[in-house]
């Protein structure tokens, strides 16, 4: 028997900061890959509001955290530039559970083991909400873009690939 609304870090971390959200679960098969599209078709949500969270690293010690939409892709010269690094690169999925507490398919912007510094792509800054994974497959988290980037201490910037 699963058990119901299972509180996730990111999840107890916007409760503390009494940020208005909303949880959505969904299910999966097991070991199901889900990409963010088809985690939007679960929830009955719009693509275009579900976003993704991307890890990426400018070498030792020096990590970035990027949300952006889930059918789209980071430009990684332009998220360089927007972090201060001449390169940068994604993270290798095998190093992520240990870095940041989540999971591929699970990353939540919140709650992770460290706040790394956090760029929101600019896409998202006009909306009055969207939605990111709470933390874990199968959990996504509804809330103002505004109160995520206060909550990351996120900064907003043009950081995926354009059409």
């Amino acid at each position: 028997m699963a058990k119901k609304n299972v509180k996730t870090n990111a999840i107890r971390l916007i409760e503390q900061q009494k940020i208005p959200h909303e949880v959505f679960e969904y299910t999966t098969e097991d070991g199901e890959a889900v990409d963010g599209v088809t985690a939007a078709n679960k929830i009955g949500q719009p693509v275009e509001r579900v976003y993704k969270t991307l890890i990426a690293t400018a070498g030792k010690g020096h990590f970035f955290v990027f949300v952006i939409p889930v059918a789209t892709e980071l430009n990684l010269k332009a998220a360089a530039k927007a972090v201060g690094e001449k390169k940068i690169e994604m993270l290798a999925t095998k190093e992520l559970l240990s870095l940041t507490g989540y999971i591929r398919g699970g990353c939540s912007p919140i709650g992770m083991k460290k706040l790394f510094p956090t760029y929101i792509d600019e896409t998202a800054e006009s909306l009055d909400y969207f939605i990111v994974s709470a933390g874990k497959i199968g959990m996504q988290l509804k809330l103002a873009p505004a109160d995520l980037a206060n909550a990351t201490k996120a900064k907003f910037a043009s950081i995926i690939v354009s059409e």
